[in-house]
């Protein structure tokens, strides 16, 4: 099975989930050439190679037309009537909706509006189209099969929105964890955007604080906007596999390769002792070194034992009371 793992250590928005994908091997020019497919203004997508706190990662922004201003808004039943006429595969459409209907549920909870009437506001618009379509589209193109992520750290303090000053996490991006594992962050900033929190409560199948058991293939790094003060502001995510024999992956190191014989001899002196015993018993016969006499039984041990020390003839005469049954213990 082919599964992804979102690694949200900083946070998560759109554009730093679809950079990553491509970053970790999708195929850019299929989602830009699908992308086309839906009726938007013009826009272009512009891919960055950056460097966050040492780490190399791929930036992406939708950069808009000056000369073709975007709609002021675009309500969520235009968008998934956009998506349906464009008419991608089956899994492409499914995972495009389920995202935006995460975003448009909570929103409408949040304003108390019906969710058809929920809008995405002007360049918010083209950008959340974007990168959400986009994200289906590179998971199609990486052939996934299962979504995993980690707890998702959504940041704190405030930001400035259409509607004025809003807490962080912004509420709609609240709404949307519910009933996921979110983490802590000491930084007083957005960390996970609405979109972000759309792409973990829409499409993750199972969250995993450390990495699943995988065999992994591909790993890509998508940069965020900001620079954060003590770590990098990207999303890892890990493309790899679930085997059911993971346990027993065998790995061919060709520089490596020696032909390596190892023989092994123990002896063990105390441990193993294999011998022939023939017990005398009245009627029966033991071959020992040891003769014992037990009143009335007599028994004759011959011990034969290959090891570097003397072997001696011991004689021993023990007087035992009692007349038990020879061989049962005393």
């Amino acid at each position: 099975m082919r599964i992804l793992y979102l690694d949200c250590f900083s946070g998560i928005s759109g554009d730093m989930t679809l950079g990553a994908l491509v970053d970790a091997g999708a195929d850019r020019a299929y989602i830009e050439d699908e992308l086309s497919k839906i009726k938007l203004e013009p826009y272009t997508l512009e891919w960055k190679r950056v460097v966050k706190r040492g780490i190399s990662a791929l930036k992406l922004d939708v950069i808009l037309d000056p000369e073709h201003p975007p709609k002021k808004h675009r309500h969520y039943s235009e968008i998934v009537d956009a998506i349906q006429k464009a008419e991608y595969n089956e899994r492409v459409t499914a995972l495009s909706l389920a995202i935006f209907e995460k975003i448009a549920i909570a929103e409408a909870k949040i304003h108390g509006t019906p969710i058809e009437k929920v809008h995405f506001h002007e360049v918010g618009a083209i950008d959340s189209i974007v990168d959400i379509v986009g994200v289906a589209l590179a998971i199609d193109s990486l052939q996934i099969e299962r979504i995993f992520s980690s707890p998702v750290p959504l940041g704190s303090g405030t930001i400035h929105i259409d509607h004025g000053i809003y807490p962080v996490p912004a509420p709609a991006t609240l709404e949307m964890m519910r009933g996921l594992p979110i983490a802590s962050t000491p930084y007083s900033l957005e960390m996970t955007t609405p979109t972000g929190a759309g792409i973990i409560s829409g499409i993750v199948d199972e969250f995993s604080k450390s990495f699943p058991p995988m065999v992994v293939d591909h790993i890509g790094y998508g940069a965020g906007t900001r620079d954060l003060p003590k770590q990098p502001n990207v999303l890892r995510v890990v493309v790899g596999r679930i085997d059911p024999f993971i346990g027993k992956w065998q790995v061919s190191h060709e520089h490596l390769a020696h032909d390596h014989s190892h023989e092994h001899t123990h002896t063990h002196d105390d441990h193993h002792h294999h011998h022939d015993h023939t017990h005398t018993h009245d009627d029966h016969h033991h071959h020992h070194d040891h003769t014992h006499t037990h009143d009335d039984h007599s028994h004759s041990h011959d011990h034969k034992h290959d090891h570097d020390h003397h072997h001696h003839d011991h004689s021993h005469t023990h007087t035992h009371h009692g007349d038990a049954t020879p061989g049962t213990p005393q």
